[in-house]
Order: C-alpha cells, then sequence, then structure tokens
C-alpha cells in the first residue's frame, strides 16, 4: 500500500522539461516529439496520420513509449508545425495547452475481454475534463493516470492518481500507487479523480512547483486526501494494489462477444511507417500498451491478420524473448550512450545468448538507464568496453 518513492526523494531543481509534440526534444539524430495517446486509443486513420509524418519529417518509425504514447523521431529543424498540424487535424492534439499532461494508462482490451467494468467511458471524460480546464495545463508532463478495470494490469504503475475497479459498483481511489480507502461509484469516478489531480497541483504550487511526481510531496497522500470529498461511497481501509505484470499480453485473446482481439508485441518498441500501415489496415480501432504492443481488436477471423502481423516482424508468442527486453536509444539518437545498444540487444535475442539466462532486463547506453522500466529488471549497460549485467533492487 506504500508508493515505491518515498519523501526523502530529493527535490527537483530544474523544472519537467518533458517532450510533447509541439515543445520537442533535441536529440543527436534530430528532435523528438511524443504524442499522447489517452488509453492508448487510436483509430487506423490517426495511425496513417501518424505513420506518415514519420516518413515526411522524421526517421520513418514510431516508438512505443511504457505509458502507451508513441514518439516520432529524427524530425527535422523547424518541422513542429507541420508535425501540430497533421496532428490537429487528425483530432491527436485537442489542447496545444495541454498536450503534454494527457498521460493516462488503462486497462488492455477493457470493455471487450475481461475486467469488472469498461474504462473507456473514463479515459475520455476525464481528458476532456483536462483539456477544458486551463488550471491542469500546470500539471508536470510526467503526471500520470491510471484506470484499471479491476484486472490489475496497469494500477500497479504507480499512476500519480487512478482508479481500480474493485467491484462492478465499488471503485478506489489510487494515489501515487496506493490505495487512499477512498470509494466511489464508477458515475463518480472520473470527478474523483479530477479532484485529486486538482488537489496535487495546488498542492504542488504550494510547496514551489519543484515535484514531478506526487510520490515526491512529503505526505503528498495524506495531504491530498484532506482536500478530497470522502468518496460517494465513503471511506475504507486500504486494499494492497495489484503489482504490475512483468509482461504483457501477446497473441490472440477471445473477446467476451465471440470476437477475437490480436496482440501483437512490437520488438524493443520501435515501428515502422510500414508496419504501421499494416496494422492500420487491419483493424478500425487499435489500442497501445504499456508492454510496447498493440492490440487488434474485434476481428472476426484473426488468422489473416496473425499472418500478416509474423511476417511484418512483429510477435505473437507470449514466451517470445521479445517480451522481456527493453532498450534505450542508444547511438546513434543519444551523444551520451556508449553503444548501439538496440542493435546489439536485438543480435542477441536472435542468436539466443541474452545475458543473465534471459531473464527480463533492459539494454541502456549509459549509467542513466532511461527508459528503464519499474520492477525487478536486470540491467545491461554499455560501458564503452562491452557491457556490464547486473541487478539494481527495484
Amino acid at each position: 500500500m506504500t508508493p515505491r518513492a518515498t519523501a526523502s526523494t530529493p527535490a527537483r531543481v530544474r523544472a519537467d522539461a518533458c517532450p510533447g509534440a509541439l515543445q520537442t526534444h533535441p536529440a543527436a539524430d534530430g528532435a523528438l516529439a511524443r504524442v499522447r495517446v489517452p488509453g492508448g486509443a487510436l483509430s487506423s486513420a490517426q495511425l496513417r496520420v501518424l505513420a506518415d509524418a514519420a516518413r515526411a519529417l522524421g526517421d520513418g518509425a514510431l516508438e512505443l513509449t511504457s505509458r502507451g504514447n508513441l514518439q516520432l523521431r529524427g524530425l527535422r529543424p523547424g518541422s513542429e508545425a507541420a508535425l501540430g498540424d497533421r496532428l490537429a487535424a487528425a483530432g491527436l492534439l485537442p489542447s496545444a495547452t495541454h498536450e503534454r499532461v494527457r498521460n493516462i494508462l488503462a486497462s488492455t482490451l477493457s470493455g471487450r475481454a475481461g475486467g469488472r467494468l469498461d474504462v473507456r467511458p473514463w479515459v475520455t471524460a476525464f481528458d476532456e475534463e483536462l483539456c477544458a480546464d486551463p488550471a491542469l495545463a500546470g500539471l508536470p508532463g510526467r503526471f500520470l493516470a491510471t484506470f484499471d478495470d479491476g484486472r490489475g494490469d496497469v494500477a500497479g504503475l504507480e499512476g500519480d492518481v487512478g482508479l481500480l475497479a474493485l467491484a462492478p459498483d465499488t471503485v478506489a481511489l489510487l494515489l501515487a500507487g496506493a490505495d487512499s480507502g477512498l470509494r466511489t461509484a464508477p458515475a463518480g469516478a472520473v470527478e474523483l479523480a479530477l479532484a485529486a489531480t486538482r488537489a496535487f497541483l495546488d498542492i504542488r504550487a504550494q510547496d514551489g512547483d519543484s515535484a514531478w511526481r506526487l510520490a515526491e510531496i512529503p505526505g503528498g497522500i495524506t495531504r491530498v486526501v484532506a482536500r478530497l470529498p470522502q468518496g460517494r461511497n465513503g471511506h475504507f481501509c486500504p486494499v494492497e494494489v495489484p503489482r504490475a505484470p512483468v509482461t504483457g499480453p501477446a497473441g490472440a485473446i477471445p473477446q467476451d462477444d465471440g470476437r477475437t482481439a490480436l496482440v501483437a508485441v512490437v520488438p524493443l518498441g520501435r515501428l515502422t511507417a510500414d508496419q504501421a500501415d499494416l496494422l492500420a489496415g487491419t483493424a478500425t480501432d487499435l489500442q497501445l500498451t504499456p508492454w510496447r504492443s498493440v492490440v487488434l481488436p474485434d476481428l472476426a477471423d484473426p488468422d489473416a491478420a496473425a499472418e500478416m502481423a509474423t511476417s511484418a516482424g512483429l510477435v505473437l508468442d507470449p514466451d517470445s524473448s521479445w517480451l522481456r527486453v527493453t532498450a534505450c536509444a542508444g547511438r546513434p539518437g543519444c551523444a551520451k550512450s556508449l553503444a548501439d545498444v538496440r542493435a546489439d540487444a536485438a543480435a542477441a535475442v536472435t542468436a539466443g545468448t541474452l545475458p543473465a539466462d534471459g531473464v527480463r532486463q533492459h539494454w541502456a547506453g549509459c549509467e542513466r538507464r532511461c527508459g528503464r522500466p519499474r520492477g525487478e529488471v536486470v540491467d545491461v549497460v554499455a560501458t564503452g568496453l562491452g557491457y556490464r549485467v547486473g541487478a539494481v533492487p527495484s
């Protein structure tokens, strides 16, 4: 019930500079833009727009992030305006002022397979209210909301604010990855999550706007709860929040309506524009996951889609080593990297020579270990003379 980050976290000495679609980050291979995709929900038309933008403005690929968002790398100088116009026309940029704070994770396949209720309406309502409130544009770019339908897949990803369905009629409010003890009915869940978000922003401002995450604020959970209504159904003893799974689903998943969803894992999260076009031609609606995979739902006959995905280099085998390997950008994208870690990691997977007996591992080009997933992970860190392999406590 206690979040992993603590009040001993050092105070931030600089403002959060998390990149967005308009506020890009300079990298060795060009500018990097991050496009927020609330709940991971994308239409096929939107995915095609992103693929076209990657070809025309970037390096020809899309990167999937651990928050179910997308990145474009290698952007030409001055291309931000052109990218913004493309995204806005596709409905991917509803607010230029709020675009960096629309970080919302939702349970994979919610409303289609499993779960206690459908959280997709929460995603839409929360995002709309977030963008409609000018004050919430002041949230740090690392703010994260998690909406878990009870299956326990995203509740453990330590969102600043979260909702966890305990039953079809009971929802728990999570704060900094822990259960606050506040409960509400599903109809009041978004309202309570927004109230907690505003309380976090108010406390952050009161403390000098230095914290990037709620867990960094001393007594943050208690202070947020003190500013909230006591939940529509009152206050209860907190329950243990499910830990996030080490890997996400892969392959064919039966839906509740008799159709099939196909979950295609993208090796190292790098989806080429051509692969994106193939996926867009397979399903009308898609979902990105925190495990760098793409869900193709509502398939009446998944065999053709499975053959397409496999032939395109995507992974459907839930036992594949690709599900256990992540990597930072490495060379040439990052000037600080001491190796082309993606190429080296891919070669190790292909040759079956992953270190540490092939357990969950993150390959990094330097000691910063950017992109490292949460939880128990073996670090494979470039040193300039090879790689150092060793576990780092979660």
